[in-house]
């Protein structure tokens, strides 16, 4: 027997109107393939049987979850299929390398602050920076290093590159374990800026503690991922 929810129609089998026509750009944007322009649309209303603003709305979801991606004054296009991240203690370097894709840092911020209260007291260093993949911007990622364990941190490294391969070569620090959060938020001005997005485009805000083997805090990192661009898989096992 059929799921009630199989599709996204509900039981009473009645849906909205720009649901029906986001099903069927569904179909279009397969016909189309990744990079197409999408036909204009007072084309695709003609098309389809209904007004312009219905379809508007079932292009604004397609564009919100990543199906599509609107360029100013050039038109939308279908999008490439979203970045997956393993949800795992690797180096986001490591991780996009192995995805095929080529990564990269912005730096936007490197400065000493007072410690978050997840590394306890003292002073940290802060690194923010802008997380790409082949030139695009996924997320904006938060860094903080307590200053009293890495105090030449910043002597040698190079902000661009890969943290988790600094601390492993120049203190033979590794990570062990940590405690990840994650839930959506909104961007903010600023954090659309930096990630070339509009603040009407959910993210997915991950929070992590990560410690060693002996339990010692080695950073807390704050990112935001853009949730039209990437998403995240891990395996689960009863221990």
């Amino acid at each position: 027997m059929t799921s009630a929810v199989d599709g996204g129609v509900p039981s009473h089998g009645r849906i909205p109107k720009y649901y029906a026509v986001k099903a069927q750009l569904l179909n279009l944007l397969s016909e189309l393939g990744e990079g197409a322009l999408l036909p204009a649309e007072r084309d695709l209303a003609a098309r389809f049987g209904v007004s312009r603003s219905t379809l508007r709305q079932a292009i604004s979801e397609l564009t919100v979850e990543g199906r599509l991606r609107a360029h100013r004054g050039q038109g939308t296009f279908v999008a490439a299929p979203k970045i997956v991240q393993p949800l795992a203690l690797v180096s986001y370097t490591e991780a996009l390398r192995e995805a095929g894709r080529r990564p990269g840092r912005r730096v936007v911020t490197v400065e000493e602050v007072p410690a978050p209260p997840e590394l306890g007291e003292g002073r940290a260093w802060h690194l923010e920076r802008v997380l790409l993949a082949d030139d695009e911007p996924l997320g904006v990622e938060s860094t903080y290093l307590p200053v009293g364990r890495f105090p030449d941190l910043l002597d040698g490294f190079d902000p661009t590159t890969s943290l988790y391969a600094h601390l492993a070569g120049r203190y033979g620090v590794r990570h062990a374990e940590a405690t990840e959060r994650i839930e959506t938020v909104l961007a903010t001005p600023r954090d659309a800026l930096l990630l070339g997005t509009n603040p009407a485009v959910p993210l997915l805000l991950m929070q992590r503690l990560s410690v060693d083997r002996a339990g010692a805090a080695i950073e807390w990192v704050r990112s935001l991922y853009r949730g039209d661009r990437i998403g995240f898989e891990t395996r689960l096992r009863v221990d």
